[in-house]
């Protein structure tokens, strides 16, 4: 395959940045995105030019770290991770447009790379378990209904990539927010921090000047682990819960 890639260059957060053109030839279909910018890279260097950059990791589609806008759409035209989206979702001689994660919290550092430390705030705001538990407990000395643990595994398979932030159309990080609130919350660890957690976290993500939630839903078409958009209404009971019990 050939294939036409624009891809965003920015030097750092204070400079501006543009589309660059570059074509990339003799890409197999089986390749992943990030071996297709891999071997962009590799024409680049023995050019002389700067490598793109762009943030990547375990490439097994579970760390997140992936984050690039593909054609315009957050991890490309496939529901996955861009670790997992192979050259054969596009057609030999295909133009690409490739950018960095589009929000005001998310600010560019390089290229392609944004700073995304503003979801580890959130976490850090209230995303855990204080409760001591000392070593690890038989597996049956307390008891999940299944739907709750059901519940808590569909939420706890968000990674945190920050795709739902990228897809909506006000920069909202509320599908991310709720995962980690519901994942919590269904079980009985998290339950005696269960009011303090979402309060704390949900101020802290509007401190970081997210955007505010309208329901478009593209958050969760976006999802590639399938985050379903009624986490965000659960959370949301979850926060007027919260609110009636502290008195606010």
């Amino acid at each position: 395959m050939k294939l036409t890639l624009r891809v965003w260059r920015q030097k750092n957060a204070d400079a501006d940045g543009a589309m660059s053109t570059y074509e990339v030839d003799g890409v197999s279909p089986d390749m992943s995105f990030l071996e297709l910018l891999d071997t962009l890279n590799e024409d680049l260097v023995l050019r002389g030019e700067d490598p793109v950059a762009f943030d990547h990791d375990c490439r097994e589609g579970i760390c997140g770290a992936c984050s690039l806008v593909i054609d315009g759409e957050a991890h490309g035209p496939e529901r996955t991770t861009t670790c997992q989206l192979h050259l054969r979702s596009f057609a030999d001689g295909d133009t690409i447009d490739v950018e960095p994660w589009r929000a005001s919290a998310f600010p560019v550092i390089k290229d392609l790379v944004v700073d995304r430390s503003a979801l580890d705030r959130i976490i850090q705001a209230g995303g855990y378990v204080t409760a001591p538990t000392g070593s690890a407990p038989e597996a049956h000395a307390t008891p999940v209904p299944k739907p709750d643990a059901d519940f808590a595994f569909e939420h706890a398979e968000c990674i945190g990539c920050g795709a739902c932030v990228a897809a909506c159309p006000n920069g909202a990080a509320m599908l991310f927010t709720s995962a980690k609130v519901n994942h919590l919350g269904a079980l009985p660890q998290g339950a005696p921090e269960r009011e303090t957690r979402v309060l704390d976290m949900v101020a802290q993500m509007d401190e970081e000047g997210f955007g505010g939630c309208t329901l478009a839903g593209e958050c969760a078409v976006a999802c590639p682990k399938g985050i379903p958009l009624a986490s965000i209404t659960g959370m949301n009971r979850e926060w007027l819960r919260a609110v009636r019990k502290a008195g606010r």
